[in-house]
């Protein structure tokens, strides 16, 4: 039995070594690992433990004798309630650096590879007001409407006037709806009873063209005053090219329903990332950050290495985005996404970008890769970008078969890729170099792109 060297309720001094994957600070006592949130590598602190389980604590800060060099105020004032941006609270070049850290840490000590070449992570000149796309929670508190994001590790909504990371056209419909719920006394959906109407408000802007696109998701087909509430959005807000309602009736924490509804403008907007045109619907996956996705895509364009005679496989293809990239270099390019919706988005923006050299096949990777290549198809290049759980490992034994000279794998969870990493060298393939992308500044999540090559 492991003696604690804390209990629930004292004080104890700690130094922080290190960061955990949610942005926690990690410290020793007497060997015994206590994590405390809001706490900097190389903070002096003196904390409470709240929890003490048998293997590890969990503390709060009571005060900080030292600051860290790299703790930083945040620009955020509700930065410690909300749970968007878990490290805005330190300096930015050392946010990246911890990242390469994580990354170095999990394909050294999951993949088992060493000296690999891990780069520093490309960064943003500018890492606030990035993001694209919004998805805001709306509740009721007192008869007033709350509108904002989830506190950490809670559906509890943070009020939110005015978000860092966001673009600065949402404080606007922010203000709008607040004031047009509380004026009409528009019910906002509630979890536990799954009643009232307004569930959330999501938006997507072009950072290209200006366009927002707002989203009002509802418990239900009818918005009462829906007209009124149109004219005043898009009198207050020119840019707005599109306003639809998507209706969502189950009692269920998945944002979007399957219905939409267009009230006003166009059923998508254009977004563009370099000279790529695409068509975004409300229910279209796309980058969230178009600045690090031009840096992510051409990168994964210099990775790939193509000189025109290349057939490639764009794995976990979604809307088709870095298979439209790939086909202006390629022969010919196969993408390949579970969800029918967004092969269907592929189909048309390569029609939209006049690229007839890519094609698109809806089903599960691990059952229509080896099916495509049982029909004799072959790649000399595959690109890989899986949801966080990684690839299927018949994807990875499938690709192996095929014996493509390179495969370039982008991942949003280096865990997961670096246990692919072990199984894709098991099957021959030599992990060459990563490059770590900062697509989410002041967060923990870090996409990364790899270079493998056949040995």
């Amino acid at each position: 039995m492991i003696n604690k060297p804390v209990e629930k309720g004292k004080k104890y001094e700690l130094k922080v070594v290190d960061i955990g994957n949610s942005g926690e600070g990690i410290g020793k006592i007497q060997g015994f690992t206590v994590f405390v949130e809001g706490a900097v590598p190389e903070d002096k602190l003196l904390i409470e433990i709240t929890k003490a389980k048998k293997t590890y604590a969990i503390g709060k800060i009571i005060k900080i004798e030292k600051p860290s060099p790299y703790r930083i105020k945040p620009i955020c004032d509700v930065v410690h309630k909300c749970g968007g941006c878990q490290i805005q609270h330190i300096d930015y070049p050392y946010q990246l650096q911890l990242k390469k850290n994580i990354v170095k840490s999990a394909v050294e000590r999951i993949g088992k590879l060493e000296n690999v070449l891990v780069h520093d992570v490309l960064g943003m000149d500018e890492p606030y007001k990035y993001r694209n796309k919004a998805q805001f929670p709306i509740s009721m508190e007192k008869g007033c409407s709350i509108i904002g994001f989830y506190r950490k590790g809670t559906h509890k909504i943070v009020n939110i006037k005015n978000c860092k990371i966001q673009h600065d056209i949402n404080d606007k419909v922010l203000n709008i709806f607040k004031k047009f719920i509380d004026e009409k006394k528009i019910s906002a959906y509630d979890e536990k009873s799954g009643r009232g109407l307004i569930r959330h408000v999501l938006t997507r802007v072009s950072y290209a063209t200006g366009d927002l696109m707002i989203v009002i998701i509802t418990n239900g087909k009818n918005i009462k005053f829906k007209n009124e509430l149109v004219d005043r959005l898009i009198s207050e807000i020119p840019q707005i090219k599109s306003i639809v309602q998507n209706i969502n009736t189950k009692k269920t924490n998945v944002i979007l329903g399957n219905q939409c509804k267009t009230l006003y403008g166009s059923d998508k907007i254009v977004d563009y990332i370099g000279d790529l045109k695409f068509e975004i619907s409300p229910l279209s996956f796309f980058q969230v950050n178009p600045f690090q996705t031009k840096v992510l895509y051409d990168k994964a364009m210099e990775y790939a290495n193509l000189t025109g005679n290349e057939t490639v496989f764009d794995i976990y293809c979604g809307i088709g985005t870095i298979s439209l990239f790939l086909a202006q270099r390629a022969k010919k390019v196969y993408g390949i996404e579970v969800i029918e919706e967004a092969i269907k988005d592929a189909n048309e923006n390569a029609k939209l970008n006049n690229i007839d050299n890519a094609e698109f096949f809806v089903g599960k990777a691990e059952k229509v890769v080896p099916k495509l290549y049982k029909k004799g198809l072959k790649a000399d290049v595959v690109v890989v970008d899986p949801p966080r759980k990684g690839c299927e490992k018949t994807v990875l034994e499938t690709i192996a078969k095929m014996e493509p000279k390179r495969v370039v794998y982008v991942s949003c969870k280096p865990s997961t890729l670096a246990r692919d990493l072990k199984i894709l060298d098991e099957l021959g393939y030599e992990t060459v170099e990563i490059q770590p992308v900062d697509m989410f500044p002041h967060t923990m999540h870090c996409e990364v792109i790899v270079k493998l090559e056949k040995q």
